[in-house]
Parts: structure tokens; sequence; C-alpha cells
């Protein structure tokens, strides 16, 4: 695991070029919020997008919502766009894209302005994330 400054990027396009790697190798971290006010984490490769039939039948609920900014950040501790499992103020469940695994990854650092380099498979097996196909091709 390590730590890279980067300067500030207004897509996810641009802090892949900013960082030398292509979209798909950086992973958003989405904090999902369930009927009954609880989270989890949602681990999607930067190319695609969430999958809402997907996710909810792997999680077997019938709603799940992205919060506001500031229940994500209540939730989790971090602000949008630095969102990570690692350091959140709750140990929510993750759930992750399986187009992750066996990759080299970059995600949030909890801090804007940082990414933060890690082994997909061994993110995974620290959370004891649950992978499965969670995901959908992005929107043109």
């Amino acid at each position: 695991m390590s730590f890279r400054e980067r300067p500030a990027a207004r897509s996810l396009p641009e802090a892949a070029t900013l960082l030398g790697l292509t979209p798909a190798d950086i992973v958003k971290t989405l904090v999902v919020k369930r009927s009954d006010d609880t989270y989890l984490f949602a681990l999607i490769p930067g190319d695609r997008a969430i999958s809402w039939p997907k996710l909810r039948a792997v999680v077997g609920v019938n709603r799940l919502k992205l919060p506001d900014a500031e229940h994500a950040l209540a939730a989790t501790g971090y602000e949008r766009g630095t969102i990570v499992p690692i350091g959140s103020t709750t140990d929510w469940p993750v759930f992750a894209d399986e187009r992750i695994v066996g990759k080299h990854i970059a995600m949030g650092a909890g801090a804007h302005g940082y990414s933060l380099f890690v082994d997909a498979d061994a993110l995974i097996a620290a959370y004891g994330a649950t992978v499965a196909d969670i995901s959908t091709d992005a929107p043109v």
C-alpha cells in the first residue's frame, strides 16, 4: 500500500491521466445507504457505473441509494471523492466488483489531492469483501 500526492483533477479520466493509469485502474468507493439506515461500501472500476439491480440482488435488499454528501461524511468520516473503506469511522461491509480482482488499483485516500495504491486482492481479503458482478457499462 502506498500514497501519492497528485494535482487536483476535475474528473476521473483526468485523474487517471495524471496518475499514468487507465480509468479502469482507479476504483471508486461508493458509500451506499440501505433502507434500515445502515451503509455498505461498493468498489467499482472507474470506467464503469454501479448496477443497482445487481447490487440489490447481491445484498439481498429491495432498496439502496446514494446518501447526500452530509450523510456520506457522517457514515464514513470522509468527504465524497476521498471515501475509502480503510480508516472509515464505521466498519461497513464491502462489496467489490469482480473486475478489480487481481489488479493493483488506485483509489481515494481519505483526503483531497492524494491517491492510495493497493493490491485489490489484499484489500478484498482484509475486509472480507463480497466479490460479485455489481457494475455496468458507464453511461456515455
